[in-house]
């Protein structure tokens, strides 16, 4: 830190002119814009000594100290002061006494004494666009640098004629010229005393020599919004995941139970911060049984309205909740708990804030220099390049830091299809084809497939999932494998079903009377099961804007509106994929999710009359969630068309939908819905006959649920009657509005 000189000065020796700064050089550094300040600042070898060349804009006198004599330099104007040190040969070490104003005198070393802070390979890898630390070269990083502390600075800004760095410690005028590392594009600045809590900007000259303030693009701080600009920070977390990280990857995720339950961390207890969620949150959700919470972007965004999906600073936690050791705290916390931790991930646009990355140096940058390529139709924001190396790289960087340093579980990568399709939301004469004449982006299948590779080389135990809603092939398949369409697989570990999630939605919206029109809306899943490995999403989307809460989609009254609702919930738990539910829908509150209020947690108030309707809800998901973990056959063999076989799937009619799901040793489950408000007695199934008896194991018609606890014999007993294509069958009782899973008992 910069120290403050106390008691009288001592005697000032009379300074001796420096030989003239060139024009040319001078001009340059007042305007920002010289590409090599350290050139021309600092000390240099003349004849007849050593000059000292010094920027210290707004200070009323700068001195050198060498060898115990202070030396005070000539005051050349516009912040620049300069002297001649006679008789030295070579540089000797010095410092810097700086007075601003009356303040007192202040201790400082000068920037422009220092060798570049970054290496050779550092430099190497980011040209090449291979960089996957990259967060450890470019931003801010507190170091000891030739022996003295403080805090480097680097920042990509190929087409910038300068860059400076600004901030408090310049009184947010002319900042402190950084130097260019060649061809790069990278310039760069070590700073001595500078440290943690530092607030800064870089200060960037356009080629057209105009200027613009911009947070850092690597910050991994930042001031909380609706503040803008970055902060030097520097991890002081220990971590005591330890078993957690060790035992995450045993099991491949799609052969794992996988639970998951999405949240917006603002609003689920608003006013919280990271470490106050990090008391509450994971014994709630262990509480419930879920396996995995998916948190809504994390990442920096100056919209709360955007709920984090219009982020501009990808490398920093949101300050809204707290510092990113306050993340990294809560995310331990979620991990003791056993808890795995998934997080949004959103590299398909960026806003257009002037401050942040858009047309960055002056120039596209981190877009598309084509605005039919750069411009998002439906976000009004901007597409990355995926064609342009660094850009690749800053995003497969950013993927990595968030599994690295905050030890994330998976990403969910937010927008899939719009990246892999040139013409997404576009009509014609809107897009340009690919080089062969396609709708499809190479560049973007490109990036996908070096994201995924990358992450999963380097963190053992994650998995990634695609929020794609097309046909695209492979979007879970091996990146070697090419597919039909001439492209590798994507890579991704999972993808999210949103055939499954709207085709089952229209189905269960509609009046019990009408279903048997829409049955196949529930089958049709099964036809492409197996071509991805999915998870069945409901999640945020399908719960705002007008699309109302999940028990409000249900029709009927509120007994049958809750009674759907938990008959849906039991058949989403049983279909082969993994789950995942939006806050609020555990406990069916009614009213749509608001990002300002939050859950409607009032709804399991004791004192609120209806509190048992909603807590019979939660019951239910908590035992969901139990059975479901405890039952391999409901999740080993998600991805294999041998762990599932249809009872009946064509009982329209009777609104009646049964399959059987088996684990890898070929042990049953049987899953049986009713999505009619009749009782069935003596509904008979075909089942296997190895088995002489079935005992129901989860009922979502249960008292304890709020239903009307019609409940079967228990157990059911095989009998040598052919149905559905068995040999034998068993006859059961099936609640109205419910599904019943049973297990041979």
């Amino acid at each position: 830190m910069l120290a403050v000189r106390k008691g009288p000065a001592p005697e000032r020796p009379a300074v001796r002119k420096a030989p003239p700064l060139d024009p040319g050089d001078r001009a340059r550094l007042l305007a920002g814009e010289h590409h090599d300040p350290h050139g021309v600042l600092g000390a240099h070898p003349v004849r007849g000594g050593v000059v000292v060349r010094v920027l210290r804009p707004f200070a009323r006198e700068v001195a050198v100290v060498t060898r115990g004599r202070r030396v005070v330099l000539h005051d050349d104007g516009d912040g620049l002061f300069s002297g001649l040190l006679p008789l030295l040969r070579k540089v000797p070490a010095y410092e810097l006494r700086v007075r601003y104003d009356e303040g007192p005198e202040l201790e400082v070393q000068d920037p422009y004494r220092f060798l570049p802070s970054l290496g050779d390979l550092d430099l190497h890898l980011i040209g090449e666009g291979r960089h996957e630390e990259l967060w450890t070269a470019l931003g801010s990083r507190i170091m000891t640098h030739e022996g003295v502390a403080g805090t480097r600075f680097a920042v990509w800004a190929p087409n910038a004629r300068g860059v400076r760095l600004t901030g408090g410690f310049t009184c947010w005028g002319a900042g402190l010229p950084m130097r260019s590392l060649g061809s790069t594009g990278v310039w760069e600045l070590f700073v001595p005393g500078l440290g943690e809590g530092t607030v800064y900007k870089y200060d960037i000259t356009r080629p057209d020599g105009s200027h613009t303030l911009r947070a850092d693009p690597m910050a991994r701080r930042t001031e909380c919004p609706p503040n803008t600009a970055s902060i030097v920070t520097e991890s002081h977390h220990a971590w005591s995941d330890g078993e957690w990280m060790e035992r995450r990857g045993a099991r491949p995720a799609h052969e794992a139970p996988l639970s998951v339950y999405e949240v917006h961390l603002a609003s689920w207890r608003p006013g919280l911060t990271y470490r106050e969620l990090a008391e509450q949150l994971p014994a709630y959700v262990r509480d419930l049984g879920f396996t995995h919470v998916e948190f809504m972007p994390v990442a920096e965004h100056p919209f709360g309205g955007s709920w984090g999906y219009q982020v501009t600073g990808f490398y920093a936690p949101t300050a809204r909740l707290g510092t990113p050791d306050d993340f990294k705290y809560l995310v331990d916390a979620l991990h003791r708990a056993g808890i795995g931790v998934l997080m949004d991930w959103v590299p398909a646009h960026f806003p257009k804030d002037d401050w942040a990355l858009a047309e960055f140096d002056g120039r596209p940058l981190y877009e598309h220099e084509d605005p039919r390529r750069s411009h998002h139709p439906d976000w009004g924001t901007l597409e990355f390049d995926y064609g342009r190396k660094e850009v690749r790289n800053f995003l497969v960087a950013n993927a990595v830091y968030w599994c690295q340093e905050f030890h994330i579980d998976g990403l969910r990568v937010d927008a899939v299809a719009s990246m892999l399709y040139l013409d997404y939301s576009r009509e014609h004469g809107e897009w340009v084809p690919n080089e062969f004449g396609g709708r499809e982006n190479p560049d973007a299948v490109a990036f996908l497939q070096e994201m995924n590779a990358t992450v999963y080389r380097r963190c053992p135990g994650i998995v990634t999932f695609a929020e794609e809603s097309t046909a695209w092939d492979g979007v879970t398949r091996p990146t070697d494998q090419v597919g039909p369409g001439g492209f590798g697989g994507l890579g991704f570990g999972m993808k999210w079903n949103m055939g499954w999630m709207h085709d089952s939605l229209e189905y269960v919206q509609k009046e019990p009377v009408h279903r048997k029109y829409h049955h196949d809306e529930m089958t049709f899943s099964m036809v492409y099961a197996y071509s991805e490995n999915y998870i069945l999403p409901i999640s945020h989307d399908e719960v705002v804007h007008g699309k109302r809460s999940l028990v409000s989609k249900m029709p009927g009254d509120w007994w049958q509106q809750r009674a759907n609702h938990r008959a849906y919930l039991g058949f989403m738990w049983a279909h082969p994929g993994k789950q995942l539910l939006y806050m609020g829908q555990e406990f069916a509150q009614g009213g749509e999710w608001s990002a300002d209020q939050g859950p409607d947690w009032w709804l399991l108030d004791p004192a609120y009359g209806a509190e048992a309707d909603h807590r019979g809800v939660q019951n239910l998901v908590r035992d969901l969630n139990a059975v479901y973990t405890a039952s391999p056959s409901l999740w080993e063999r998600d991805t294999s068309p041998e762990g599932f076989e249809w009872v009946v799937g064509d009982a329209a009619d009777d609104n009646v939908f049964a399959f059987l799901r088996f684990d890898g040793l070929g042990s049953p489950l049987l899953a049986v819905s009713n999505f009619s408000p009749v009782v069935r007695h003596d509904y008979r199934l075909g089942v296997p006959d190895t088995f002489a008896a079935w005992t129901e194991v989860l009922n979502t018609d249960a008292a304890r649920y709020g239903g009307s606890d019609v409940v079967g014999a228990d157990p059911v007993k095989t009998e040598s009657v052919p149905w559905h294509g068995r040999s034998s069958s068993v006859r059961t009782t099936l609640p109205p509005l419910a599904t019943v899973w049973l297990r041979p008992a």
